[in-house]
């Protein structure tokens, strides 16, 4: 099987990272010495060098942050990924980023030094601007370059500082209103059309990070607490019962918060059912926003104690925004909303197969974002002291250590990373396979054979030996949705993926499918049929894996730009929190030696420049 896999994807041969591939368990660093950070001085040096070096880039990539770019990036550029990566490429440095960042910025005079470091390195290497009209010629250089744009307002909610003000969380709303307004401006002013021209080619995206809209995210916690211990009535028979934590969103999750009234035997404050309605109203002010200026919205992932609140919140959504009307016209923009899918966690495969069906039964188009997930260390730790802490004898008024609210014993996340990215490549390929009978049912062929299921061996029961599903339940789980619906897409799918295997792999099924075909003009090119590429299109992070974004561009004909750059905006001590977030959080990416890779990538460029 392996030699047919590896065989399969000869044609699309790419340059392989130059960091080591092999697999191994999600852990931290190890090896540290008994210096807190532990430092080296070989990492001090670095450290030192790059601070010395930062003179240089605030006179050099700040005056680059209004220039469009090209093919070749500025010398200026160049330094500064160096200086990041070099960084990057330190896991106790990065871990400890957040306190270090503190500290500084409590010193007064070493602020303001601090965050002009701040912002000519990381700040400008991750993030778009200030503003969403600041990021304009950032968006207007990346269509040039053939990518699209998933549009953020990184504003962050802390677990451990949950309950924000009144007034900042509803400037957020009306902070991802005025996004999506922006967004919508952008792609008129690229093709001269309105919305009413309808939506093909519209590659300006607006994602939304829920905990950032309501003024206390632990109502989230609550929620999904309720609907965790909610699952415990179901039928055991139930595929939703089958489904580890954090489970699959049904929609009478929301019942409590849509339907009941508030009582005393609520297992929800008051408040707190005040506090998720509101930010439900709010969800709906910006999806009908969006609905208007024809921008998709993508509702991102969170750690797994607020999941089952905010699948819940999605799914109720998606019935509403996403529906498939007969009366619907060719020109509305479908998916509208789209779910992520975090590969990590051990549901996912059941998830997802639930998630076709209830599209199909209940005629809505599901929009899929599928990723790795990025909080897979925070998972573990917080399973592993809410287990701890359960189990052992503790005095009523302590409080428990831990986020997490699994009931399980396992953690509700792979612990190894292969395990994850052979979820992710196998939920790709199902995916795919979804997207082409979406096609053939709008093309109206609708010619799919019943033991055609991609990404399903039942001899080796990826699916069906997890989770006890028959093959005719996942046959009705990816089945076409219904003839009666419109000539709209019933799916879209955004693979989220910095990895050069499953980049691959999904141009291979694209062909595989017939959704692309290959395109003698250009070496080792597909050309994507423009019904697909209204479907599908593969997303990463501004900033990162530069050459693999090259290299997917570079290869793919088609009439929209098929690789969207995540690129997320906001002022320097707002976004701040998002910068040692994602430097955490993203050592998954960067781990395995991809930072050096992109360090030494850049350095390689320098010396060619300095050199001639």
């Amino acid at each position: 099987m392996t030699f047919m896999f590896r065989a399969r994807l000869r044609p699309f041969s790419f340059p392989k990272p130059r960091y080591p591939t092999h697999t191994r368990p999600f852990s931290r660093a190890s090896g540290s010495n008994n210096n807190a950070l532990g430092l080296t001085r070989r990492t001090a040096a670095r450290v030192t060098v790059l601070t010395a070096s930062s003179i240089f880039l605030a006179s050099t990539i700040y005056a680059d942050s209004n220039v469009e770019l090209s093919t070749r990036p500025s010398f200026g550029s160049l330094v500064r990924a160096y200086a990041v990566f070099s960084i990057c490429s330190v896991p106790s440095l990065v871990d400890a980023s957040p306190k270090i960042l503190a500290t500084l910025s409590s010193i007064p005079g070493v602020r303001q030094i601090t965050e002009a470091f701040v912002r000519v390195t990381f700040f400008d290497q991750f993030v778009g601007a200030d503003t969403a009209e600041g990021a304009i010629p950032l968006l207007r250089s990346l269509r040039a370059a053939n990518q699209g744009v998933l549009f953020a307002y990184s504003v962050e909610v802390d677990e451990n500082e949950a309950i924000a003000d009144a007034l900042p969380y509803k400037r957020i709303v009306d902070e991802m209103l005025h996004c999506i307004d922006i967004a919508a401006d952008f792609e008129a002013s690229l093709a001269g059309k309105t919305v009413a021209d309808g939506p093909h080619g519209r590659r300006t995206w607006v994602a939304v990070k829920m905990t950032a809209l309501l003024p206390d995210a632990h109502a989230l916690i609550a929620l999904s607490s309720h609907i965790t211990a909610s699952r415990k009535a179901l039928p055991s028979s139930s595929r939703e019962a089958m489904v580890p934590f954090p489970g699959s969103a049904i929609i009478e999750d929301l019942d409590i918060i849509l339907k009941s009234p508030s009582s005393d035997h609520s297992p929800l404050t008051p408040s707190q059912i005040l506090s998720i309605r509101e930010l439900y109203a709010d969800l709906v002010r910006i999806c009908t926003r969006a609905t208007e200026k024809g921008v998709k919205l993508i509702l991102d992932a969170e750690y797994s104690w607020y999941q089952p609140a905010i699948d819940a919140l999605t799914l109720a959504l998606m019935r509403e925004f996403n529906s498939l009307k007969p009366t619907q016209g060719a020109g509305e923009v479908q998916p509208l909303i789209y779910q992520t899918f975090q590969c990590y966690y051990r549901r996912t495969p059941a998830q997802l197969a639930l998630a076709l069906e209830d599209a199909r039964r209940n005629n809505y188009a599901l929009g899929a974002k599928l990723v790795r997930g990025a909080y897979h260390p925070h998972e573990l730790e917080a399973h592993k002291a809410g287990i701890e802490f359960d189990n052992t004898p503790h005095a009523v008024d302590v409080s428990r250590p831990s986020p997490s609210i699994s009931p399980e014993p396992e953690p509700p996340v792979w612990t190894e990373k292969k395990d994850t990215d052979d979820t992710y490549n196998r939920c790709a390929a199902v995916l795919i396979k979804a997207v082409k009978d979406d096609v053939d049912r709008c093309a109206g062929r609708a010619a799919r054979k019943a033991d055609e299921v991609v990404g399903i061996d039942e001899r080796k029961g990826w699916f069906t030996g997890l989770f006890g599903w028959t093959k005719d339940a996942m046959d009705t789980a990816t089945s076409p949705v219904k003839e009666q619906m419109p000539s709209v897409p019933g799916i879209g799918v955004l693979f989220g993926t910095h990895n050069w295997d499953s980049s691959a792999l999904v141009l291979k099924e694209l062909v595989r499918n017939g959704l692309a075909v290959e395109d003698t003009r250009i070496e080792q090119g597909i050309k994507v049929r423009n019904e697909t590429v209204e479907r599908i299109a593969i997303g990463q992070l501004y900033g990162m894996t530069d050459d693999l974004t090259e290299w997917i561009v570079s290869r793919i004909n088609s009439s929209t730009p098929f690789v969207i750059k995540y690129v997320p905006y906001g002022g320097l001590a707002q976004v701040m929190p998002y910068l040692c977030r994602r430097a955490i959080e993203n050592k998954s990416v960067l781990g395995e030696g991809a930072a050096e890779h992109e360090r030494q990538r850049a350095g390689q460029e320098i010396w060619k420049r300095i050199l001639g």
